[in-house]
């Protein structure tokens, strides 16, 4: 998963060109209130990368994990065909040392059934684990998206000179910080 992007570079320097030469006081406002989006949209397109690549690395491990569990459970399968052809060629006399051969296979039988208890709740807890790393993944994805809507407004507001936009430009703004403290507080 890729980081989401924001490239609002460009709308960030064209605000502060427009605030450089403007006689309003309010677009320099506009521009400082952007300066601050555009750090905060960093930030959150930078813990967003993070939680898409901790989700795929969590994701990576379970499928291993399940991998080595149908491993364990094949070579149980194979003991106990062992067994079973063994039983079926002894017909009723065993003796001494196929008992013991009984015994040793049973309790690789047993060991191989613990094995697998074990690798199941691991490979259970990595994928709940990626779900909630892709889970705050896509809330941050939600708060960059909503900073750069802000910018893009507050760029609107300069350009068409209506102090209207920018009250929108900040209201998007809160909502991304919304979603950047949401995906902060998840887990």
């Amino acid at each position: 998963m890729e980081n989401p992007e924001v490239p609002m570079e460009q709308v960030h320097e064209h605000i502060e060109h427009h605030a450089e030469g403007a006689k309003e006081k309010w677009v320099s406002m506009v521009a400082l209130s952007t300066a601050v989006l555009a750090a905060l949209a960093a930030v959150c397109s930078m813990l967003a990368g993070g939680h898409a690549n901790e989700a795929m690395v969590s994701q990576i491990k379970s499928s291993d994990q399940w991998n080595f569990y149908q491993a364990k459970g094949i070579k149980s399968g194979l003991v106990k065909t062992r067994v079973e052809i063994l039983k079926a060629l002894e017909h009723g006399q065993p003796d001494a040392a196929q008992q013991k051969l009984d015994a040793a296979d049973e309790e690789k039988l047993k060991q191989y059934e613990e094995q697998q208890a074990d690798i199941k709740k691991e490979a259970d807890d990595d994928q709940k684990e990626a779900a909630t790393h892709l889970a705050t993944h896509e809330i941050l994805s939600r708060g960059v998206t909503m900073f750069q809507i802000a910018i893009a407004v507050g760029a609107i507001s300069v350009l068409t000179k209506k102090q209207l936009f920018w009250a929108f430009s900040l209201l998007f703004g809160l909502a991304g910080v919304f979603f950047l403290m949401q995906g902060l507080l998840v887990r």
